[in-house]
């Protein structure tokens, strides 16, 4: 039988579901105003377009782009972005794990984790390029290198605050470290894989675009550097619009991911 609801939660319900579309109309709102305002101070050149573009010196540049290999471009950089976030990752979930086993390695190696965490990685660039080579895998490796860390650093931080009460109670009926690992803490920290989820794939994009400055072929961060170079300010604005788009649905897939793993374990 399904459970009757009463009138107290279909009101709190309808006026949480109209304050959602209240948020969301307003986002709309703001957003076409912001359009509007930036294409009227272009056209009475209060502000200089060739500079800062302008909506739609930015839709034609699209609609140009469209057929000229834009789509070629976002696969490219979603490829990389999609390499270097699973690598970074699975391997830093795996590298919090080593730690987390080893308390003795994992106080060893927290300086070093905590300077490299502060190194700006785009430094690391030419030294990547020379190790893995130009192209592709020096961006992927470049993308692993600023998102790893992080991942290690959070998931780590998770595994040594999980209830230590209730590991404790688990090692007096003599659970091994295997079962407590897999029955207490991963299940504990679900939330902080998700969480290192939604940081690290913005992260990896970051990782890819800087690699792809500084060396690409093709990508949205090729164009990018290519329109800069030339002073197709147009180019670069449609770019950074496309790649905007881009890290959106990137995080609304990892939501969608969350929605899924939350609804599964209700079950």
């Amino acid at each position: 039988m399904k459970e009757k609801i009463s009138n107290e939660r279909k009101e709190y319900l309808f006026k949480k579901k109209r304050k959602k579309l209240f948020i969301f109309v307003t986002q709309i709102l703001i957003l076409v105003f912001f359009i509007l305002l930036w294409e009227t101070l272009a056209n009475k050149e209060v502000i200089d377009s060739f500079i800062t573009s302008q909506p739609s010196r930015i839709f034609n540049t699209l609609i140009n782009l469209s057929s000229n290999g834009l789509l070629k471009h976002i696969v490219v950089t979603s490829y990389e972005t999609v390499i270097g976030f699973l690598i970074g990752t699975i391997l830093g979930i795996v590298i919090a794990v080593l730690l987390w086993w080893n308390d003795f390695f994992s106080k060893i190696t927290e300086p070093y984790l905590v300077v490299l965490n502060s190194l700006p990685k785009v430094a690391l660039g030419p030294i990547i390029i020379v190790w893995v080579g130009a192209g592709t895998k020096a961006i992927i490796v470049m993308a692993v290198a600023i998102s790893l860390i992080v991942t290690i650093l959070e998931n780590l931080n998770g595994f040594l605050h999980t209830d230590k009460e209730l590991i404790k109670m688990a090692k007096t009926f003599n659970c091994s470290k295997t079962k407590i690992l897999f029955k207490i803490v991963i299940p504990s920290n679900i939330s902080t894989f998700i969480n290192s989820l939604k940081v690290n794939i913005g992260l990896s994009l970051v990782g890819v675009i800087s690699g792809e400055f500084l060396v690409s072929k093709a990508g949205l961060g090729y164009l990018i550097v290519y329109g800069g170079q030339v002073f197709k300010l147009d180019l670069v604005m449609t770019s950074v619009l496309i790649l905007g788009i881009l890290a959106v649905v990137m995080y609304g897939s990892i939501l969608l991911l969350e929605k899924f793993i939350l609804k599964v374990r209700r079950v």
